[in-house]
């Protein structure tokens, strides 16, 4: 997969699924800390979300990072808006903002 592909799935999977997350693994078998924190998050809260491993790709791995303009993994997105990625929705968990944006956007 070229770039320009890589850029055009990930923007179709980020149109089409309300949450989605990007991540290194996958939720039964993450890669990486960050990347199992948020899957974790989005769980417990039972959010339904799309998981992309991007260790399937690289060209996905990268793609993900020039999509965003956001240098690390893992991304988490909401109907088709980039949220953060561990630091930030673990704050937003934390404080209860991740759950009202998901209330707000009807998918909690």
């Amino acid at each position: 997969m070229n770039d320009s592909q890589a850029l055009g799935r990930i923007s179709a999977v980020v149109s089409e699924n309300d949450v989605v997350l990007f991540m290194k693994g996958t939720p039964q078998f993450p890669q990486c800390g960050f990347s199992a924190a948020i899957a974790k998050t989005l769980s417990q809260l039972g959010v339904p979300f799309t998981p992309v491993n991007v260790l399937d790709d690289h060209a996905v791995r990268q793609g993900i990072k020039d999509y965003s303009s956001w240098p690390t993994i893992p991304q988490l997105y909401v109907q088709g808006e980039f949220v953060g990625g561990c630091d930030i929705v673990h704050e937003m968990h934390q404080s209860g903002e991740l759950a009202q944006l998901l209330r707000d956007k009807g998918l909690l």
